[in-house]
């Protein structure tokens, strides 16, 4: 009896401790960083606090939606492999593209010109926020416009940053139609959390975290001196979450993660938040569009899909050509692309790359497409065995 006592009290603590496992991937982590100076969230700018007088030089002003942006052309260079170039989506079989060891004007016009002919390009970036990501992401959208490509995906792996810089970005990005991407294998830490918001779709399968804004520039001598103008700062980020469709929440939660800890958000965060998915300020504006040239049916659909999407495909340990591929399959079922306004039907960005494809290309994505509908329905089956009492 003692045995079988013991055994029973093994058992159940072995399913405690799976449950506690499972239930942690589930759920948000706080890990160490390094060194939180080599990405990060810092802050560089001058700010005025109540107490003192105004500042000899001002930070540069939010950009006004729709106002002309002037790029900054000067010489500029990046470490090797920061950033890469694709006309394809498939990363898994197509890899990134060609790296860009020079970003002037026509070396980039030259990178561009085979993308323009299928309307889509792929940024990598990997590497820091900083005013070097401003410029390119100036330049690639400026030329971007030049050559028609409308669909524009940022494929982005970066531990942070200079958060002025990624404000900039950030607001660059929201008036430009981008796609960011942050692929499995990949992250998106501190300041480039708010590049990822900027986004008009967020795709996730990396990590995304936050810790607290370092002040480096600060002459602060105490923590309510320093508490007044990371107050400054802080108001900031929460006008740019605001306006580019985040939850003012995440600033908060940054304040209380210690620079030299990294909290992960978990992927029902980073839903509950406006971080993955549709932005929710581009898709209210979408919507009063789409209905207009669209029509109310369209846009049913659209949110039909949109909802299916995300229960069906977002599985934990998915990885983003996984996200992908769900989501073309899933489309059909919502007679996407739609005859009337296929560029705006969803990942549409897909379109003009499946129909390059050989046939030997389409039939092997079907033969992937025939398998995870076999294999979700022997989900199903096993599903309604269990709920029976079966084997």
């Amino acid at each position: 009896m003692r045995k079988l006592f013991a055994a029973v009290c093994l058992v159940s603590l072995l399913l405690v401790a799976g449950c506690r496992a499972q239930q942690a991937a589930e759920t948000p982590t706080t890990v160490q960083v390094d060194s939180p100076e080599e990405g990060g969230a810092v802050s560089t700018a001058p700010v005025q606090v109540a107490e003192e007088p105004v500042p000899e030089s001002e930070p540069e002003p939010d950009p006004v939606p729709g106002e002309p942006i002037d790029v900054d052309w000067s010489p500029l260079e990046l470490p090797p492999g920061t950033v890469s170039l694709s006309c394809e989506l498939d990363y898994a079989r197509q890899g990134d593209g060609e790296p860009l060891a020079a970003l002037d004007r026509e070396a980039l016009a030259a990178a561009l010109e085979p993308c323009a002919e299928r309307g889509v390009l792929r940024l990598r970036y990997v590497g820091k926020i900083d005013a070097g990501f401003v410029q390119v992401m100036q330049r690639v959208t400026h030329l971007a416009d030049e050559h028609g490509i409308a669909k524009r995906v940022l494929d982005l792996d970066s531990s942070g940053g200079m958060v002025e810089d990624a404000i900039r970005a950030g607001d660059r990005i929201a008036e430009s139609r981008w796609t960011v991407w942050v692929r499995e294998g990949a992250v998106c830490h501190s300041a480039c959390v708010f590049v990822l918001a900027a986004g008009d779709v967020r795709m996730v399968s990396g990590r995304v975290g936050i810790h607290r804004i370092i002040r480096m520039s600060s002459t602060a001598t105490t923590r309510a001196e320093l508490n007044r103008e990371l107050r400054v700062v802080y108001d900031r980020v929460r006008d740019y979450l605001e306006r580019n469709g985040a939850a003012t929440a995440v600033a908060d939660m940054m304040m209380a993660v210690p620079n030299r800890n990294l909290r992960l958000l978990a992927a029902n965060e980073l839903t509950l938040y406006g971080l993955d998915g549709i932005n929710p300020a581009q898709d209210d504006l979408d919507r009063l569009r789409l209905m207009r040239k669209c029509g109310e049916d369209f846009v049913v659909r659209r949110d039909a899909f949109a909802r299916a999407f995300d229960a069906r495909c977002k599985s934990p340990g998915t990885d983003l050509e996984g996200l992908n591929a769900c989501g073309l399959e899933l489309r059909k079922r919502y007679e996407f692309p739609d005859s009337t306004c296929p560029a705006e039907s969803p990942l549409s960005e897909f379109d003009a790359l499946l129909a390059a494809e050989t046939p030997e290309q389409a039939g092997l994505r079907g033969s992937d497409a025939d398998t995870r509908e076999e294999q979700e329905q022997r989900e199903r089956a096993s599903a309604a065995r269990g709920g029976a009492g079966g084997p």
